[in-house]
């Protein structure tokens, strides 16, 4: 009888752990987008000096940002959303839409090859996170509840951006 219980422990201990591999995978996966090679790259140290503590949490560390915080949620000139850490153009003004969520949305990047999107397991479940496809820094996550024409919503800190006024 030992031997039994025994067995059916490790048994259902590498059912645990087969059911769990897949999020451990993907967490390690989370890191893999600061390891991708991107056209523009720089030390961490040369980050850090770049952008101020708030960014290079956000863009460089994949943070988040207090919704309500940002002064680009509000903002409602016509213009261009960049890349606070390369200067690349990632939204339009003509996107953006007040979403209710506290942070700046968009139903769509300026143009298909401006953003670049991966799977993080982060809170414990998958989310699509969206990266500058120039720098690969961390901008938000998209969701499937925006409005047409796409349904998605693309949730961006504002401090991950800079806006260029038309």
């Amino acid at each position: 009888m030992p031997d039994f219980i025994s067995h059916r422990r490790t048994i259902l201990g590498l059912m645990g752990l087969g059911a769990a591999m897949p999020l451990i995978v993907a967490c390690g996966s989370a890191t893999a987008q600061a390891h991708k090679s991107f056209p523009v790259t720089r030390t961490n140290a040369q980050w850090r000096a770049r952008l101020t503590r708030a960014e290079y949490r956000i863009l460089r560390e994949a943070g988040t940002e207090r919704a309500y915080s940002s002064p680009l949620d509000k903002e409602n000139r016509k213009g261009t959303f960049v890349c606070a850490g390369c200067g690349n153009k990632v939204y339009s003004s003509a996107h953006k839409y007040d979403s209710g969520t506290g942070w700046p949305s968009f139903y769509k990047a300026i143009d298909s090859g401006a953003v670049g999107t991966s799977t993080d397991y982060k809170i414990g479940y998958p989310r699509t996170e969206v990266h500058c496809v120039d720098c690969g820094g961390h901008l938000g996550h998209v969701f499937g509840d925006g409005p047409p024409p796409t349904g998605k919503r693309h949730c961006i800190n504002g401090l991950a951006m800079n806006f260029v006024p038309a």
